[in-house]
């Protein structure tokens, strides 16, 4: 199937036609993928982390802050929960703009997700500075929970002993007693030779500027353009 009616000379047309092959080819791999990553066996169980909560919305600003255990954020027995660790608390004393970019469009569809998923931002950072950063960003629809006192990030990875940040994506479910078990976590690091490639899925940033003749270059996000 021909993507446009435009005219094409014959070495673009064969060079497009591979291309779409390859694309046909990504897609279906990323179906494998996905079903491995489905067929996992359900996890172990975790500590039933307690996290300092703020409000889920910026016009709630004023809402006293409360604690929420990890149990505690599911919101059906069937659904699974999803935690983005924000690179920012203990050593990161500033954000991390790629976080930032990543959170920024996790708020544009976190409605969406809703429908499926339970979903939060967990950092080291305090509450306070943590509500502060929302509300600089504009992120209205997503649960913002500190985890500074707690092991979690240490112990998903997403920390060392220094207080050291990293991101990740953790996935979890509930098990019949309702304790938390761990599903799934990834890090931006697949291996020592390639850095920041393990999420890219979750950010279509980067998949717009693969489209480009130009493609991603040494473009970095910034927390102020």
């Amino acid at each position: 199937m021909r993507p446009t009616r435009l005219p094409e000379p014959p070495e673009y047309a064969a060079l497009r036609d591979e291309l779409q092959q390859a694309e046909i080819a990504l897609m279906q791999q990323r179906e494998k993928v996905a079903a491995l990553r489905r067929a996992l066996p359900t996890g172990n169980r975790v500590d039933d982390y307690a996290f300092t909560e703020g409000p889920r919305r910026l016009e709630d600003g004023d809402t006293p802050v409360a604690m929420v255990t990890l149990s505690g954020l599911f919101t059906a027995p069937d659904r699974p929960l999803v935690l983005y660790h924000l690179m920012y608390g203990k050593a990161q004393i500033s954000p991390c703009p790629m976080c930032s970019m990543w959170i920024d469009g996790f708020n544009g569809v976190a409605h969406h997700l809703a429908q499926n998923v339970d979903f939060a931002i967990v950092a080291a950072a305090d509450i306070v500075p943590l509500r502060a950063l929302a509300r600089s960003r504009g992120w209205d629809r997503l649960r913002l929970l500190s985890c500074g006192d707690t092991t979690f990030k240490f112990d998903l990875g997403s920390e060392d002993a220094d207080g050291n940040q990293d991101s990740a994506i953790s996935v979890f479910t509930r098990g019949p007693d309702g304790s938390p078990l761990h599903f799934y976590t990834t890090h931006p690091t697949m291996s020592d030779d390639i850095p920041e490639r393990g999420i890219d899925l979750l950010c279509p940033v980067w998949h717009v500027l693969d489209l480009t003749p130009t493609g991603r270059g040494d473009w970095y996000a910034s927390l102020d353009y």
